[in-house]
């Protein structure tokens, strides 16, 4: 119930939420072409890193060199993910990325990590969804099971501590850890990171 007495039944409009238009026609046919071919991505051997760059190239993935996904990470539609060279998106990650989630090179995302590129607008009784981007730098490491929220940027350098809720952004090279995720210390940067 809200504050004014309305019951929130009587708030959303689930018929409108479910007859609006969410996706494109092309993502729709790319999400359908991707659920038949993501199993091969999924019950390949945890060593085939090529043959997944190679799957999420193949529907519109931006992939760098030496890039190691692994087998049990849940990528949902390819064609929005972006990650640099010599990064890693670790075991049982979720990349629900309904808008753009970009990576930056060498960044370390651990297990079970939830990068959430979506949400809806709770002030409207549609409940639109709204598809916001996420952006993590380079030489971010981003620990086991944290959470990283709709429309929120992870600085170069930073590292986001196991089981935190990163909801707003996180300037480089600071540690942040919690629930909410709270800068706890600075990072140095590493010598063989700075410039000569």
């Amino acid at each position: 119930m809200r504050g004014d007495g309305v019951m929130m039944s009587d708030y959303l409009d689930i018929k409108k939420n479910r007859s609006s238009r969410k996706y494109t026609r092309k993502d729709i046919v790319g999400r359908l072409l991707w659920s038949f071919v993501r199993p091969f991505f999924s019950f390949s051997p945890r060593t085939f890193f090529g043959w997944r760059r190679f799957l999420l190239r193949l529907f519109g993935a931006k992939v760098g060199k030496d890039v190691h996904i692994y087998n049990s990470s849940i990528i949902y539609i390819p064609w929005n993910l972006e990650i640099g060279d010599w990064s890693c998106i670790s075991e049982h990650v979720y990349v629900y990325n309904l808008g753009k989630i970009t990576i930056g090179s060498k960044t370390t995302i651990s297990h079970r990590v939830h990068i959430c590129a979506g949400t809806h607008d709770y002030s409207k009784g549609a409940f639109p969804l709204i598809k916001s981007p996420i952006m993590i730098a380079d030489n971010v490491w981003i620990c086991a099971d944290s959470f990283i929220g709709p429309d929120v940027t992870v600085g170069e350098g930073a590292v986001v501590g196991a089981r935190a809720v990163v909801m707003k952004d996180v300037e480089p090279w600071v540690v942040v850890a919690g629930n909410p995720a709270r800068a706890i210390k600075k990072r140095n940067i590493p010598k063989d990171n700075k410039a000569e």
